[in-house]
C-alpha cells in the first residue's frame, strides 16, 4: 500500500469533516471533475489536428447500484496513467485542472471551461463513501489502472480493465446509522434532484439510466373486455440542461422561456413583471439573470425570509442564495450570477475576495434602479402593480438607511396625490408644482415644500380639514397611508429632482400639513393671528390649564378655515409616528408627540368661547375646550383618552 504524501490522515480527515459543510455537494464535485477530463481531451482535439473528436459524443455518466451500494460517475474524457493517478489522488490538494487552468488560460472561455481549482473535491466523496476506486485509461493508451483507498492511510495504484478512455470514480457508500441516511443516493430520484440542483448547467450531457413506463401493444387475439396493460423500461436520459439560458444571447430567447426558466426554478405560479438581462466583461466577466416577481411572496416581511441570488461559478451551482448580491430594499429579485473568474475558497462554499462580489453587487443594484425607472417611465400600469406589491420595501430600505439610498430610490417612490387623484412620484409632484406656480414658499422666499398628510386611508385623508386647507392655497398634498411612510420623509428630509444640463438645481422641502409652521400664511394673515391670540389671551390660557398635561400649547391656527378646531405637533415626533410606535410590541408610552390645539378663532364656535370667557362662564369654556380637544382628536384618527367622559360632556351640552 502506498502512502499519501503530505500528513494524510489528518489532512484527509480535514477535507472530509471540515472543508465541506453540506455531504449532498460531493457528486457536484465528482461531476465537476468528470467535466474538466472531457474539457482537457476537447481542447487537445482543438489544438491536435489528428485527433477526431467530436464534441457531441463527449458525456457524463452516472450511476447506482442498490444492492452493491455504489454510485458511480463515468466520463470519456482524457484519462489518467498509472503516474497521475498516483500523483493527482496520491497527493491531496494537488490540482491538475488548475495547472491546466492556468497553462491555457487564453483559451478559457467558449470552448474549454475548466472547473476544478484546488485538487479536494474529489475527496468529498469520502464524506458519503466508505470506500473509493477510480479505474482510468488515458487517451491513447491501451492501459487502464484502478486507484483505490479506503480514505484512511493510504491507497493502492494496480492494473485494471477499461474499454475506452475516461475515468470511473466508483463510491461504496457507508452504511446507514442513527444519525445519517446514505440511501438517498441509491436512488434515480435523489441523484437527478442532486443532478439538476447542482450541475444543470454543466455543458456536457449527464447521462442516467431512468426507468419509464409504456403502453404493451394489444395482443390481437384481445377481446373488447381487454384493459391496457403496461411494462417498466429503461432508457439513457440526459437529466441536465446544459446550456443555462443566461448564457444565450438576449435576441435568441423569448420571453415565454425566460417566464419559464423563472416559475421552474424559483417556483412561482406566476409570470415575473420584468426579466432583466447583464453581461458584463473586462476586470470580472459574469452574467446575470434577474427576475422582479409579479405578486409579493407570502413571506417577504417575515425574519425567516431570506434574500438573495442564486450564485453560478462556470455553470456549477455555488450558493443557491448569496445574500450579499442584493441590497435589503431589493430582497425581492430573484435571479442567477454566474462568473468563472470568482476567487471561490476552498469548498467551493463561500468566496475568498468579498471585493469581487462587491463589484457585481453594485453593478447589479444600478442596473435594477435603472430597470426600474424605465418601468415606472414606460409601462406605468405595471410599475403601480410592482410598487403595491414592494413599494414598502423600497421606503424602508430609505429609513432603514437614515437616507443614505435615497438617491438610488427616491425616485422609485409613489404617493397618492389629492390634487391629481393617482399615484405620481416625487419628480412629478415637483413638475406639476412648478406648472402650477407653486415652486417657492407661500410667502415667496425660502425652500420650496413638498406637502403631505399621513393617515390610515386616502379617503379619510382627503376629508381632513388641514388637507382642505392645503388643497385650497392651490398646493397638492401627497396622502400617505403606510405606517412607514412618514418615517422614510423623516429620513429623506428633503428631496432635490434631477434638472436638465444648465438648470439650476433646488431643494424641496417635506413638510407635513399636521406639523409646525406650514408657511403658507400671508403677511397680513400672521399680523390677524397675532392680534386675535393677544386679545383672547385670558381665554388661551383657560384652555391650556383645562388641557393641562394633554397638549403643550394652544395656539391661533392659520391653516383652518371651516373646522372650529385641530390637534398639529411639534417636534420630531409627529401624530401619526405616535400612533405607529404605540402599536408596536413593548411600545414606550413615554414616546409622545407635542401635540398642539389650534383653534380657528373665525369659526362661530370660537365666539361662543369668546363671549363665555368675558362673561366669566369657566365652565363653559372647559367643557366647550374638551370637546373640541376630543372631536380633533377623532379626525386625526387618534384614540379619545377618555371616551366615556367625552360623552358625558356631549351630552352635557345637549341639555
Amino acid at each position: 500500500m502506498r502512502k499519501f504524501k503530505t500528513e494524510s490522515k489528518k489532512l484527509l480527515d480535514l477535507m472530509i469533516n471540515s472543508i465541506y459543510t453540506n455531504r449532498e455537494i460531493f457528486l457536484r464535485e465528482l461531476i465537476s471533475n468528470a467535466s474538466d477530463a472531457v474539457d482537457k481531451l476537447y481542447f487537445k482535439s482543438l489544438t491536435d489536428k489528428n485527433l477526431q473528436i467530436s464534441k457531441d459524443d463527449l458525456r457524463i455518466l452516472v450511476s447506482f447500484d442498490k444492492e452493491a451500494r455504489t454510485v458511480t460517475v463515468s466520463d470519456n474524457g482524457i484519462g489518467m496513467t498509472q503516474e497521475e493517478l498516483d500523483r493527482n489522488l496520491g497527493t491531496i490538494a494537488h490540482s491538475d485542472s488548475l495547472e491546466f487552468k492556468t497553462d491555457n488560460a487564453e483559451a478559457q472561455g467558449e470552448n474549454v471551461d475548466i472547473i476544478g481549482q484546488f485538487g479536494v473535491g474529489f475527496y468529498s466523496g469520502f464524506m458519503v463513501a466508505k470506500r473509493v476506486r477510480v479505474v482510468s485509461r488515458a487517451y491513447g493508451s491501451n492501459e487502464a489502472y484502478a486507484w483505490e483507498s479506503d480514505g484512511v492511510d493510504g491507497y493502492t495504484v494496480e492494473a485494471a480493465e477499461r474499454a475506452e478512455h475516461g475515468t470511473d470514480v466508483i463510491l461504496t457508500l457507508k452504511d446507514n446509522s442513527e444519525d445519517e441516511t446514505y440511501d438517498t443516493y441509491l436512488s434515480e430520484y435523489g441523484l437527478k434532484n442532486l443532478i439538476k440542483q447542482y450541475s444543470n448547467y454543466v455543458r456536457y450531457p449527464i447521462q442516467m439510466l431512468v426507468t419509464k413506463t409504456r403502453e404493451v401493444p394489444k395482443p390481437e387475439d384481445a377481446g373488447d373486455d381487454y384493459e391496457p396493460q403496461y411494462e417498466s423500461y429503461q432508457e439513457l436520459e440526459t437529466v441536465n440542461s446544459m446550456i443555462p439560458i443566461w448564457k444565450r444571447k438576449k435576441s435568441d430567447v423569448t420571453q415565454d422561456e425566460y417566464n419559464e426558466f423563472y416559475k421552474s426554478d424559483f417556483h412561482d405560479f406566476t409570470d415575473p413583471a420584468r426579466t432583466i438581462t447583464l453581461h458584463a466583461e473586462g476586470t470580472l466577466t459574469y452574467d446575470a439573470l434577474l427576475f422582479v416577481p409579479g405578486r409579493a411572496p407570502y413571506d417577504l416581511y417575515s425574519k425567516d425570509y431570506k434574500k438573495g441570488l442564486a450564485l453560478y461559478s462556470s455553470n456549477v451551482l455555488i450558493m443557491e442564495k448569496c445574500e450579499e448580491l442584493l441590497p435589503d430594499y431589493y430582497n425581492f429579485v430573484r435571479g442567477v450570477v454566474d462568473s468563472q473568474d470568482l476567487s471561490l475558497n476552498i469548498s467551493r462554499e463561500t468566496l475568498q475576495h468579498n471585493r469581487q462580489l462587491t463589484a457585481i453587487a453594485r453593478r447589479i443594484e444600478k442596473k435594477i434602479t435603472s430597470d426600474l425607472s424605465d418601468m415606472r417611465d414606460n409601462d406605468r400600469e405595471n410599475y403601480e402593480a410592482f410598487f403595491k406589491n414592494f413599494g414598502r420595501g423600497l421606503k424602508y430600505g430609505i429609513y432603514t438607511s437614515y437616507g443614505m439610498a435615497k438617491d438610488t430610490l427616491a425616485d422609485l417612490l409613489l404617493f397618492y396625490s389629492a390634487k391629481q387623484e393617482k399615484m405620481i412620484s416625487l419628480a412629478e409632484y415637483v413638475q406639476a408644482a412648478k406648472e402650477a406656480g407653486k415652486d417657492k414658499a407661500a410667502d415667496g422666499q425660502g425652500t420650496p415644500c413638498i406637502y403631505y398628510a399621513a393617515g390610515e386611508s386616502v379617503e379619510r385623508l382627503a376629508k381632513m380639514p388641514i388637507v382642505t386647507t392645503v388643497l385650497g392655497k392651490g398646493y397638492d398634498v401627497l396622502l400617505c397611508t403606510q405606517d412607514v411612510d412618514e418615517f422614510c420623509m423623516a429620513a429623506m428630509d428633503s428631496y432635490t429632482p434631477e434638472v436638465a444640463e444648465g438648470e439650476e438645481s433646488v431643494m424641496w422641502q417635506f413638510k407635513n400639513v399636521a406639523s409646525g409652521d406650514l408657511g403658507l400664511e400671508t403677511e397680513e394673515e400672521k399680523k390677524e393671528a397675532e392680534t386675535a391670540a393677544e386679545e383672547n389671551k385670558d381665554l388661551f390660557e383657560t384652555i391650556q390649564q383645562e388641557l393641562e398635561g394633554k397638549v403643550s400649547k394652544v395656539a391661533v391656527s392659520t391653516r383652518l378655515t371651516d373646522a372650529p378646531a385641530c390637534i398639529t405637533a411639534e417636534g420630531a415626533i409627529s401624530l401619526e409616528m405616535e400612533k405607529v410606535l404605540a402599536s408596536m410590541p413593548g411600545a414606550d408610552e413615554e414616546v409622545k408627540s407635542q401635540r398642539v390645539l389650534e383653534l380657528n378663532t373665525k369659526h362661530p364656535v370660537f365666539k361662543v368661547l369668546s363671549e363665555a370667557q368675558k362673561a366669566g362662564d369657566t365652565e363653559k369654556v372647559k367643557l366647550y375646550a374638551t370637546i373640541l380637544y376630543n372631536q380633533a382628536l377623532l379626525v386625526e384618527g387618534l384614540p379619545l383618552e377618555d371616551p366615556i367622559a367625552y360623552a358625558q360632556a356631549v351630552t352635557k351640552l345637549m341639555h
